[in-house]
């Protein structure tokens, strides 16, 4: 069996109007022509009475009826004239004589005549002479007079429908069918957008056939409902994206504390063995000299100091991680720290102290909380003390307004190369490793400032000054 061809929605929608339209145009076509044909027929019909009831009026008084109908000019030509009794009798006829013809009673419009009073019949074949008349009877007081004329191309013309006005009809159907076709191709390409644009929300798919639907009322719901689904599908879009960033950071933050973990354990292992060999050292019994013994009690003492370092580093950047809500904030002046880290810089020995150069014309109010943002300017001091190389430090006021704060914290050493700039910030990384245990250092000072930074809605780059040393630059939110 052959494949059923499916019509498009517009040709389905176009055909059924148009025969709908076409069955209304044909109806009242052929009821027009119908009426004009009666309304002709009608006409002729009067003219005819008129005429036979003047005749009755006449005959009836004067008898003479071959007379009066030779000496009057007759309405029409082959006009065919009978006088016929109420009997059905016909008593005159002006073209056929008398005695061949029968009764009449029963002949339709002298029926309706003897019945009604008039009557009349289009197109009959008469049975006394075998031609087609239209026929007019009107009843008189004695007499039906019947009038006949005689189907002939004058008469046909005159009783022909006027096609002018169905040609003209017909004309404006076709120019409707025309703009019904245009107006159902328009809809129905609306509707088949529509219909394509469910099948792709069916299934999920992005819709975007560089289309607008047209400025009319279907076009405006068209277009409500793609622009509903386009915002309800950027939603879902945007919902997994959020849940895929979720998903990273927390297998981010799961990398992290496992890196942090093995990280932790790495720097436990040399202040733990070191300070197992002291111990073992003086619980041995071995005789050793009063200022071995110091000795081995002072390297007991500084790696328990690291290891109290590294404790307390790693529980402050976990707290700041894991209970970031938790950590109090209250209105924290920046110049008092700065001057505590004044203080404690000029009770340095001479030889290892540092010259601090402030730059802060104004006082600066930070809603944070004291010991993070406290522990950002003194990891920085810190750091530039134990590997900056340098003897200064510069901490300027860059910006201060309603919204932020911008600091900068500068040394005048040697730098860092500029492929170790960025990862500075990274925990347990150390530009020089051995010289950095050599200070104690635990390796998350930095990292501390930037996580310090980040709580207070800021950030944090580093540069190296064309003078030499490093350049911090950072934001705190207000």
């Amino acid at each position: 069996m052959g494949s059923v061809i499916k019509l498009s929605y517009h040709k389905r929608l176009f055909l059924m109007l148009l025969a709908f339209f076409w069955s209304i145009i044909l109806c009242f076509v052929g009821f027009q022509y119908i009426r004009e044909k009666e309304y002709k027929s009608e006409f002729l019909n009067s003219q005819l009475q008129l005429y036979n009831t003047t005749l009755l009026q006449t005959i009836e008084n004067t008898p003479s009826f071959e007379e009066y109908v030779n000496t009057h000019t007759l309405p029409f030509e082959d006009l065919r004239i009978s006088i016929i009794s109420l009997d059905g009798t016909v008593i005159y006829d002006n073209m056929l004589a008398v005695d061949s013809l029968d009764n009449h009673c029963l002949r339709p419009e002298v029926a309706d005549a003897l019945k009604k009073g008039k009557g009349h019949n289009t197109e009959r074949l008469s049975a006394s002479d075998g031609r087609e008349y239209f026929y007019s009877a009107t009843r008189g007081k004695e007499f039906v007079v019947r009038t006949a004329i005689p189907q002939s191309d004058a008469l046909k013309e005159l009783l022909k429908t006027d096609w002018t006005f169905l040609g003209t009809m017909m004309s404006i159907s076709l120019a409707m069918s025309v703009l019904v076709y245009f107006a159902t191709r328009r809809l129905g390409k609306n509707i088949e957008r529509l219909n394509r644009f469910a099948a792709k929300a069916e299934k999920g798919e992005s819709f975007d056939d560089g289309e607008m639907f047209p400025n009319d009322e279907l076009g405006s719901i068209s277009n409500h409902i793609v622009q509903l689904y386009t915002q309800w599908q950027q939603t879902i879009k945007d919902r997994d994206i959020a849940h895929e960033a979720t998903l990273r950071e927390e297998q981010e933050k799961i990398r992290i504390k496992r890196q942090l973990t093995n990280n932790i354990n790495h720097e436990l292992k040399t202040p733990v063995a070191s300070i197992q060999v002291c111990l073992e050292t003086l619980l041995s019994g071995i005789n050793l000299s009063e200022e071995k013994r110091q000795e081995l009690i002072e390297r007991c003492y500084t790696n328990n100091e690291r290891l109290r370092r590294l404790l307390g580093d790693v529980s402050l950047i976990t707290r700041m991680e894991d209970g970031s809500q938790l950590i109090g904030k209250e209105p924290v002046e920046i110049n008092n720290i700065i001057n505590e880290i004044a203080a404690e810089l000029e009770i340095m020995p001479e030889n290892e102290r540092f010259e601090l150069h402030t730059d802060f014309k104004e006082q600066v109010f930070v809603d944070g909380n004291l010991s993070l943002i406290g522990s950002i300017f003194r990891n920085l001091t810190e750091n530039a003390i134990a590997y900056s190389g340098g003897r200064n430090i510069y901490i300027s006021l860059i910006e201060n307004n309603d919204k932020l704060c911008k600091i900068t914290f500068e040394d005048d050493g040697c730098g860092v190369e500029e492929k170790q700039l960025q990862r500075l910030f990274e925990r347990f990384y150390r530009v020089d490793k051995g010289r950095s245990r050599q200070m104690g250092g635990t390796g998350l000072g930095l990292a501390i400032v930037k996580h310090a930074v980040q709580f207070h809605g800021g950030n944090i780059n580093v540069t190296n000054r064309p003078s030499g040393g490093l350049k911090f630059e950072f934001t705190l939110r207000k």
